[in-house]
């Protein structure tokens, strides 16, 4: 990979301790194995495997939530371990994510202006003034409206509100923003519409994504690089194209195996299929 690495992940180990009981010894319950990676500036890199694999374990590290119990984060170079030191501000506005469900993470008695806001309020100096103004002009860049800026959440769809939970992630100007399964409870014609609007942000600001997905055909369309875990391993990474058209590990051909391919050709041919099979 060049360019510059904006994400940079070496041997990240997470444990867990879960207590013992009565008839029940305590135990360490390893989610995290050894993961490295990294990310180019620009690029995204999208994590897939199946529920409980340690995928959203990982995103909570690389979003300083949770600490790794042992290997190295860096994020723009910067070596960063919040286990052993305070973050400061710039650390924290540099990582930006967003979640699954957009209307768990937007508070429902906050208007959307004071919304886009307020990470500007809690994290920087910048004048009210300004503040709604740089507001105002996310909105635009999402593809909202000016006359949005004063209406509350359930007055949106669900693809609206996860355009205003991407335009509040990017507020803060971050170099690197992590994607936890963001277009998966839209409708399909919606997942498109915003898929399509991340690939347009990222082109504009040079955004360097971390993409969370149990999808296998959105993260075709969106991905540069495909990093496959199994229990709490990468078992395969690599560049989009080579894993698709050629996957090494067993579990990466069983799992691509088992994913119904969603483009038109694939849809004709199931159809031809039945219909010769009736």
């Amino acid at each position: 990979m060049t360019g510059e690495i904006v994400l940079g992940a070496d041997r990240i180990v997470r444990d867990y301790h879960v207590a013992g009981g009565l008839m029940r010894a305590a135990k360490v319950v390893r989610a995290v194995k050894g993961v490295s990676f990294s990310v180019a500036k620009g690029r995204t890199l999208a994590i897939v495997g199946e529920s409980g694999c340690g995928k959203s374990t990982l995103a909570r590290i690389i979003t300083l939530i949770d600490p790794a119990t042992s290997g190295e984060l860096f994020i723009d170079g910067q070596k960063v371990d919040i286990a052993r030191q305070k973050l400061t501000p710039e650390m924290r506005r540099r990582v930006q994510i967003v979640f699954q469900n957009p209307y768990g993470s937007l508070n429902p008695r906050q208007k959307i202006g004071d919304v886009l806001a307020e990470p500007l309020l809690i994290n920087t100096d910048t004048p009210a003034s300004e503040r709604r103004d740089r507001a105002m002009a996310m909105l635009k860049k999402v593809g909202l409206e000016e006359k949005h800026y004063n209406r509350y959440p359930h007055m949106f769809s669900g693809g609206q509100r996860q355009r205003i939970a991407i335009a509040r992630a990017l507020m803060l100007n971050p170099s690197l923003l992590v994607l936890d399964e963001p277009v998966s409870a839209l409708d399909l014609s919606v997942q498109a519409q915003v898929l399509n609007l991340l690939a347009d942000l990222q082109d504009e600001f040079q955004l360097t994504y971390v993409f969370i997905s149990h999808d296998l055909s959105v993260v075709r369309y969106i991905a540069d690089e495909v990093m496959v875990m199994y229990f709490g391993e990468a078992v395969e990474y690599g560049s989009r194209d080579a894993v698709f058209s050629d996957p090494q590990h067993a579990y990466t051909k069983t799992l691509f195996a088992a994913t119904p391919r969603a483009d038109v050709e694939s849809i004709r041919a199931r159809i031809a299929r039945r219909r010769a099979a009736a």
